[in-house]
């Protein structure tokens, strides 16, 4: 049981440490929590930091997630869904960053990469699929959050209820996007 805490709070401790912030801060960019939406986040660095920032901040983001649940993995920790748990919450209310952090869609997309690698494929392409035809990174991460329990049910359903929570909570951390859409405000990629 010793092992297994001292892992959920080091997948806590991974899911703080903040690519946005790291990647503006050695980029020489302005913090992300000042600009542009203030998310600390791959889309809002693409739109004040370009590119480049951008796919750094998403690959850093999705490394973080994968990496805290492999450890669980290959540790054989019965409490990998805690991990998860842990290591998305950590990206959310980071301690290194005043708990001011980010969405969370790169980080839980990460873990769901190791965690469950087919329902990771599918919400990849319900998310792409959003982008394509709607253009908006909000919209395709509200909609591929919705499904992501469905997913999950239906492919490796013992994650369904982790599904579920992290879903609700990526839904809730986007109301203010939700928000924008229906007034029509929201910014495209």
């Amino acid at each position: 049981m010793f092992i297994e805490s001292l892992l959920i709070i080091l997948a806590y401790v991974i899911g703080s440490i903040s690519g946005a912030i790291l990647v503006s801060r050695a980029m020489g960019l302005p913090d992300p929590r000042t600009q542009g939406s203030g998310n600390p986040g791959t889309t809002n660095i693409l739109r004040y930091g370009g590119k480049k920032a951008a796919l750094i901040t998403l690959g850093f983001d999705i490394f973080k997630g994968a990496l805290a649940v492999l450890l669980a993995k290959l540790l054989s920790i019965g409490m990998v869904t805690y991990v998860t748990l842990a290591v998305f919450l950590g990206h959310l209310y980071p301690i290194f960053f005043q708990f001011r952090g980010g969405k969370g869609v790169a980080t839980a997309f990460g873990a769901l990469l190791i965690l469950a690698w087919p329902v990771s494929l599918a919400v990849l392409i319900t998310w792409l699929i959003m982008v394509v035809i709607f253009r908006y990174s909000s919209l395709a991460a509200i909609t591929a959050a919705l499904l992501t329990p469905a997913y999950m049910f239906c492919m490796i359903p013992q994650y369904t209820v982790m599904a579920f929570i992290i879903s609700a909570i990526l839904i809730w951390r986007h109301r203010s996007n939700i928000h924008k859409l229906f007034i029509g405000k929201e910014s495209k990629i």
